[in-house]
Protein backbone atom coordinates (compact mmCIF):
# COMPACT_ATOMS: atom_id res chain seq x y z
CA UNK A 1 0.00 0.00 0.00
CA UNK A 2 1.24 3.17 -1.05
CA UNK A 3 0.67 6.26 1.48
CA UNK A 4 0.65 9.84 0.05
CA UNK A 5 2.10 12.59 2.78
CA UNK A 6 0.11 15.35 3.09
CA UNK A 7 1.61 19.00 2.65
CA UNK A 8 1.00 21.75 5.09
CA UNK A 9 -1.48 24.30 4.50
CA UNK A 10 -0.04 27.43 4.23
CA UNK A 11 -0.94 30.42 5.91
CA UNK A 12 -3.26 31.76 2.77
CA UNK A 13 -5.24 28.45 2.79
CA UNK A 14 -6.35 28.60 6.63
CA UNK A 15 -7.86 32.53 5.70
CA UNK A 16 -7.55 33.12 9.26
CA UNK A 17 -9.71 30.40 10.41
CA UNK A 18 -7.01 29.02 13.03
CA UNK A 19 -5.94 29.79 16.16
CA UNK A 20 -2.14 29.13 17.11
CA UNK A 21 -3.82 26.64 19.57
CA UNK A 22 -5.25 24.79 16.44
CA UNK A 23 -2.36 25.57 13.92
CA UNK A 24 -0.08 23.49 16.92
CA UNK A 25 -2.66 20.65 16.54
CA UNK A 26 -2.55 20.82 12.94
CA UNK A 27 1.26 20.69 13.20
CA UNK A 28 1.60 17.97 15.32
CA UNK A 29 -0.89 15.91 13.88
CA UNK A 30 0.83 15.86 10.29
CA UNK A 31 4.32 15.62 11.93
CA UNK A 32 2.73 12.18 13.55
CA UNK A 33 1.34 11.27 10.19
CA UNK A 34 4.27 12.41 8.39
CA UNK A 35 6.02 9.51 10.58
CA UNK A 36 4.01 6.41 11.02
CA UNK A 37 2.75 7.25 6.95
CA UNK A 38 6.77 6.98 6.14
CA UNK A 39 7.97 4.29 8.11
CA UNK A 40 7.50 0.91 6.07
CA UNK A 41 7.12 -1.51 9.00
CA UNK A 42 4.30 0.52 10.45
CA UNK A 43 2.26 0.81 6.90
CA UNK A 44 2.71 -3.02 6.66
CA UNK A 45 1.04 -3.90 9.89
CA UNK A 46 -1.28 -1.31 10.47
CA UNK A 47 -2.11 -0.13 7.21
CA UNK A 48 -6.35 0.96 7.99
CA UNK A 49 -4.91 2.81 11.05
CA UNK A 50 -2.36 5.01 8.83
CA UNK A 51 -4.80 5.65 6.10
CA UNK A 52 -7.27 7.15 8.80
CA UNK A 53 -4.97 9.12 10.64
CA UNK A 54 -4.28 10.88 6.96
CA UNK A 55 -7.82 10.67 5.83
CA UNK A 56 -8.27 12.63 9.72
CA UNK A 57 -5.47 14.91 8.45
CA UNK A 58 -6.95 15.91 5.61
CA UNK A 59 -10.39 16.43 6.87
CA UNK A 60 -9.10 18.90 10.31
CA UNK A 61 -7.02 20.59 7.05
CA UNK A 62 -10.39 21.36 5.04
CA UNK A 63 -12.21 22.64 8.19
CA UNK A 64 -9.16 24.91 9.41
CA UNK A 65 -8.73 26.24 5.35
CA UNK A 66 -11.96 27.19 3.14
CA UNK A 67 -14.92 25.10 5.09
CA UNK A 68 -14.01 27.90 8.27
CA UNK A 69 -14.84 25.32 11.17
CA UNK A 70 -12.40 25.85 14.18
CA UNK A 71 -13.94 23.21 16.47
CA UNK A 72 -14.32 20.42 13.83
CA UNK A 73 -10.58 20.72 12.73
CA UNK A 74 -9.47 20.39 16.12
CA UNK A 75 -11.67 17.42 16.18
CA UNK A 76 -9.62 15.82 13.56
CA UNK A 77 -6.48 16.80 14.15
CA UNK A 78 -7.09 14.98 17.50
CA UNK A 79 -8.61 11.86 15.40
CA UNK A 80 -5.61 11.94 13.32
CA UNK A 81 -2.95 11.88 15.95
CA UNK A 82 -4.84 9.27 17.94
CA UNK A 83 -4.68 7.18 14.59
CA UNK A 84 -1.54 7.27 13.94
CA UNK A 85 -0.67 6.17 17.71
CA UNK A 86 -2.78 3.12 17.55
CA UNK A 87 -0.69 2.08 14.07
CA UNK A 88 2.21 2.53 16.00
CA UNK A 89 0.90 0.47 18.96
CA UNK A 90 -0.70 -1.84 16.59
CA UNK A 91 3.18 -2.50 14.83
CA UNK A 92 4.92 -2.94 17.99
CA UNK A 93 2.76 -5.21 19.48
CA UNK A 94 2.49 -7.56 16.15
CA UNK A 95 6.50 -7.53 16.57
CA UNK A 96 6.34 -8.42 19.87
CA UNK A 97 4.03 -10.71 19.37
CA UNK A 98 5.97 -12.64 16.57
CA UNK A 99 9.20 -12.47 18.32
CA UNK A 100 7.26 -14.02 21.44
CA UNK A 101 6.15 -17.00 18.62
CA UNK A 102 10.02 -17.04 17.56
CA UNK A 103 10.99 -17.84 21.15
CA UNK A 104 8.94 -20.52 22.25
CA UNK A 105 9.52 -22.35 18.80
CA UNK A 106 13.06 -21.91 19.92
CA UNK A 107 12.28 -23.31 23.39
CA UNK A 108 10.53 -26.21 22.19
CA UNK A 109 13.35 -27.31 20.10
CA UNK A 110 15.39 -26.55 23.03
CA UNK A 111 13.24 -29.04 25.17
CA UNK A 112 13.70 -31.31 22.39
CA UNK A 113 17.33 -32.04 22.59
CA UNK A 114 17.55 -31.55 25.87
CA UNK A 115 14.72 -34.72 25.97
CA UNK A 116 16.88 -36.69 23.50
CA UNK A 117 19.78 -35.99 25.56
CA UNK A 118 19.01 -37.28 28.70
CA UNK A 119 18.50 -40.86 27.05
CA UNK A 120 22.18 -40.91 25.90
CA UNK A 121 24.71 -42.97 28.28
CA UNK A 122 27.14 -41.66 29.66
CA UNK A 123 29.49 -42.49 26.92
CA UNK A 124 27.02 -41.24 23.90
CA UNK A 125 26.16 -37.83 25.86
CA UNK A 126 30.35 -37.32 26.38
CA UNK A 127 30.20 -37.91 23.03
CA UNK A 128 27.27 -35.77 21.65
CA UNK A 129 28.50 -32.69 23.80
CA UNK A 130 32.01 -33.17 22.43
CA UNK A 131 29.90 -32.96 18.64
CA UNK A 132 28.75 -29.77 20.01
CA UNK A 133 31.57 -27.89 20.82
CA UNK A 134 32.94 -28.40 17.56
CA UNK A 135 29.93 -27.71 15.71
CA UNK A 136 30.25 -24.34 17.52
CA UNK A 137 33.37 -23.51 16.24
CA UNK A 138 34.92 -23.10 19.86
CA UNK A 139 38.81 -23.05 20.20
CA UNK A 140 41.27 -22.93 22.64
CA UNK A 141 43.26 -20.12 23.73
CA UNK A 142 45.39 -19.10 25.92
CA UNK A 143 42.47 -17.79 27.84
CA UNK A 144 40.70 -20.74 27.81
CA UNK A 145 37.84 -22.11 25.28
CA UNK A 146 36.66 -19.47 23.04
CA UNK A 147 34.00 -18.83 20.37
CA UNK A 148 33.74 -16.43 18.20
CA UNK A 149 30.05 -14.88 16.78
CA UNK A 150 31.05 -12.96 13.62
CA UNK A 151 29.54 -9.27 12.92
CA UNK A 152 27.02 -10.86 10.30
CA UNK A 153 24.95 -12.28 13.33
CA UNK A 154 23.97 -8.27 14.05
CA UNK A 155 22.04 -5.95 11.72
CA UNK A 156 24.84 -3.17 10.48
CA UNK A 157 25.97 -1.23 13.04
CA UNK A 158 23.70 -2.20 15.07
CA UNK A 159 22.79 -4.27 18.81
CA UNK A 160 19.90 -5.66 17.00
CA UNK A 161 20.22 -9.75 16.13
CA UNK A 162 19.48 -10.88 13.29
CA UNK A 163 17.55 -14.16 12.20
CA UNK A 164 21.06 -16.17 11.71
CA UNK A 165 21.68 -15.76 15.03
CA UNK A 166 19.16 -18.11 16.53
CA UNK A 167 20.57 -21.47 15.02
CA UNK A 168 24.28 -20.15 16.70
CA UNK A 169 23.02 -19.63 19.94
CA UNK A 170 20.18 -22.01 20.08
CA UNK A 171 23.24 -24.34 20.42
CA UNK A 172 24.98 -22.42 22.82
CA UNK A 173 22.08 -22.97 24.86
CA UNK A 174 21.80 -26.46 24.44
CA UNK A 175 25.54 -27.01 25.67
CA UNK A 176 24.92 -24.56 28.40
CA UNK A 177 21.88 -26.17 29.77
CA UNK A 178 23.67 -29.93 29.53
CA UNK A 179 26.78 -28.36 31.17
CA UNK A 180 24.79 -26.47 34.22
CA UNK A 181 28.35 -26.55 36.00
CA UNK A 182 30.05 -23.89 32.97
CA UNK A 183 29.43 -20.13 33.31
CA UNK A 184 30.61 -17.79 30.43
CA UNK A 185 31.68 -14.29 29.61
CA UNK A 186 30.42 -12.76 26.83
CA UNK A 187 32.54 -9.95 25.20
CA UNK A 188 32.17 -7.84 22.61
CA UNK A 189 34.86 -6.02 20.09
CA UNK A 190 34.54 -3.55 17.18
CA UNK A 191 37.05 -1.60 14.59
CA UNK A 192 38.68 1.69 15.45
CA UNK A 193 35.67 3.39 12.79
CA UNK A 194 33.79 6.57 14.12
CA UNK A 195 34.25 7.36 17.75
CA UNK A 196 35.90 5.47 20.31
CA UNK A 197 32.95 5.93 23.08
CA UNK A 198 30.00 4.73 20.88
CA UNK A 199 32.15 1.87 20.09
CA UNK A 200 32.91 1.16 23.18
CA UNK A 201 28.51 1.44 23.72
CA UNK A 202 28.42 -0.30 21.05
CA UNK A 203 29.83 -3.48 21.96
CA UNK A 204 28.88 -3.45 25.74
CA UNK A 205 25.22 -3.54 23.91
CA UNK A 206 25.92 -6.45 21.71
CA UNK A 207 27.39 -8.09 24.16
CA UNK A 208 24.28 -7.64 26.23
CA UNK A 209 21.70 -8.67 23.46
CA UNK A 210 23.12 -12.23 22.90
CA UNK A 211 23.12 -12.51 26.92
CA UNK A 212 19.59 -11.33 26.60
CA UNK A 213 18.52 -13.75 24.31
CA UNK A 214 19.72 -16.79 26.24
CA UNK A 215 18.21 -15.64 29.25
CA UNK A 216 15.34 -15.57 27.12
CA UNK A 217 16.22 -19.21 26.19
CA UNK A 218 16.06 -20.68 30.07
CA UNK A 219 19.83 -19.72 31.09
CA UNK A 220 20.09 -18.40 34.41
CA UNK A 221 21.61 -14.94 33.94
CA UNK A 222 24.01 -15.68 37.02
CA UNK A 223 25.37 -17.85 34.77
CA UNK A 224 26.88 -14.85 32.42
CA UNK A 225 29.50 -11.78 32.88
CA UNK A 226 28.87 -8.84 30.09
CA UNK A 227 31.81 -7.04 28.85
CA UNK A 228 32.44 -4.90 26.44
CA UNK A 229 36.22 -3.60 24.89
CA UNK A 230 34.77 -1.48 22.03
CA UNK A 231 37.98 -1.42 19.90
CA UNK A 232 40.45 -3.36 21.93
CA UNK A 233 42.16 -6.43 21.34
CA UNK A 234 41.74 -6.61 17.24
CA UNK A 235 42.83 -9.77 15.98
CA UNK A 236 43.09 -8.31 12.49
CA UNK A 237 44.24 -5.30 10.87
CA UNK A 238 41.53 -2.10 10.66
CA UNK A 239 42.91 -0.96 7.34
CA UNK A 240 41.11 -3.29 4.97
CA UNK A 241 37.54 -4.28 5.17
CA UNK A 242 37.79 -8.07 5.87
CA UNK A 243 40.43 -6.74 8.67
CA UNK A 244 37.35 -4.59 10.30
CA UNK A 245 35.02 -7.21 10.23
CA UNK A 246 37.09 -9.99 12.08
CA UNK A 247 37.15 -7.62 14.56
CA UNK A 248 33.77 -6.92 14.78
CA UNK A 249 32.74 -9.59 16.86
CA UNK A 250 31.59 -10.98 20.10
CA UNK A 251 33.24 -13.46 21.84
CA UNK A 252 32.32 -16.27 24.28
CA UNK A 253 34.45 -17.53 26.71
CA UNK A 254 33.89 -20.56 28.91
CA UNK A 255 34.39 -21.65 32.03
CA UNK A 256 36.11 -25.10 33.19
CA UNK A 257 33.29 -27.55 34.83
CA UNK A 258 33.66 -25.97 38.00
CA UNK A 259 32.46 -22.47 37.06
CA UNK A 260 35.93 -20.88 37.22
CA UNK A 261 36.82 -18.26 34.26
CA UNK A 262 40.16 -17.05 33.52
CA UNK A 263 40.13 -13.05 34.70
CA UNK A 264 38.99 -10.58 32.64
CA UNK A 265 41.64 -8.76 30.59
Amino acid sequence: MRIMPFLFLGAAGLQGCTSPGLEQQLQEASAAYEQVSQDARVVHDAPKDVMRAGDSLERAKRFAGYLGNAEDAEHYAYLSRRYSEIARNHSALQRNQMRATQLAMEQERLRQTLQEARVLDAHQQDRWLDEQMISMAAAESDRGLVMTLGDVLFKPASAELGNSANRTLLKLAHFLQLNPGRRIRIEGYTDNRGDAAENLQLSRARAQAVADFLVDLGIEASRMEVLGYGEQHRISENASARGRAQNRRVEILFSDDKGRLSPPR
